[in-house]
């Protein structure tokens, strides 16, 4: 049997709805999901005995999908069965993001209980390599990944963030605790209209680059279009894939283009994406690309 131990967000309704038996569905307190009914919830100081009660109704597997809250402490609410376990807890609680998902997943493995990851069980959120929006990537795109790649090194010996936005090879903003949502939502708007200065400095440079070419003489080719950065997601180095993959989805897309992107890059067989083809439609009417990479 396979219980979803499930976080905030519409990923858990979408993992639990292709599974072909329904899997019984729990929640930390504070943490149900958007449009899934909760079946058993419980809290961090009795976590021993959810474990416990798992066993009993025959869960033999887990998965951990959604996102959750970090839950403070109460230790007077500790119970016997959970006590043990009060040294991984506490530091789970310390650490970052990912030192606090192992220290729970060893908790619920060494219950007998094996993790299987959401995208292990539901593949289709992986979408394939390539460019499936009517836009492709522009080919500066690649170096801003460079980059990209180079802050989620950071991130992981951080031990915080997945998602991080580059224009032109230049760090907007980075992925803390509060996530990717927060992380755009901070950005506002930044299209050219919206920010004189580097519109003024983007014209400066392909008038530069315009007169470069003419006293190099190679051909006077129109000036390439001032880019607007992209949103770069990706797991860790690292990272236990089973648990906290990235996702995106519509909401995603609409951030994105709120802050003025054009443009969302992911890894492949790294992020899930939720509703695949609306994020693609919407991705193509604000003309907007994805490129799984």
């Amino acid at each position: 049997m396979l219980a979803v131990i499930a976080g905030q967000g519409a990923l858990p309704g979408v993992v639990a709805r292709a599974q072909p038996t329904s899997p019984l569905i729990c929640s930390l307190v504070g943490n149900d999901p958007a449009d899934l009914s909760v079946d058993l919830r419980f809290r961090v100081e009795h976590l021993g005995s959810f474990l416990a009660d798992l066993t009993t109704r025959g869960v033999r597997e887990v998965c951990f999908c959604g996102r959750i809250d970090r839950p403070a402490v109460d230790p007077t609410q500790i119970d016997a069965q959970t006590a043990p376990m009060v040294p991984t807890l506490a530091a789970a609680v310390a650490g970052g993001e990912d030192k606090a998902l192992r220290a729970i997943v060893t908790l619920f493995e060494e219950a007998g209980l094996v993790v299987v990851g959401a995208a292990t069980l539901t593949p289709d959120l992986l979408p394939a390599q390539g460019c499936p929006t009517r836009m492709p990537a522009p080919p500066a795109t690649e170096s801003d990944v460079a980059v990209a790649l180079n802050v989620l090194g950071d991130q992981a010996r951080a031990d915080v963030g997945q998602a991080c936005v580059i224009r032109d090879r230049i760090v907007i903003a980075r992925e803390e605790t509060a996530g990717t949502d927060a992380m755009l939502d901070g950005l506002g708007a930044t299209t050219l209209a919206d920010d004189p200065f580097g519109a003024a400095m983007d014209v400066v440079g392909n008038v530069l680059d315009t007169a470069a070419d003419w006293l190099s003489g190679s051909e006077n080719a129109p000036p390439a279009s001032p880019r607007r950065g992209i949103l770069f997601k990706a797991p860790k180095p690292g990272q236990d894939r089973r648990v906290d993959l990235p996702t995106i989805g519509p909401g995603t897309v609409a951030r994105a283009a709120q802050a003025g992107l054009e443009g969302i890059v992911i890894e492949e067989g790294g992020v899930m994406v939720l509703d695949l083809a609306e994020v693609i439609a919407d991705l193509d009417a604000r003309g907007m690309f994805l490129w799984v990479r």
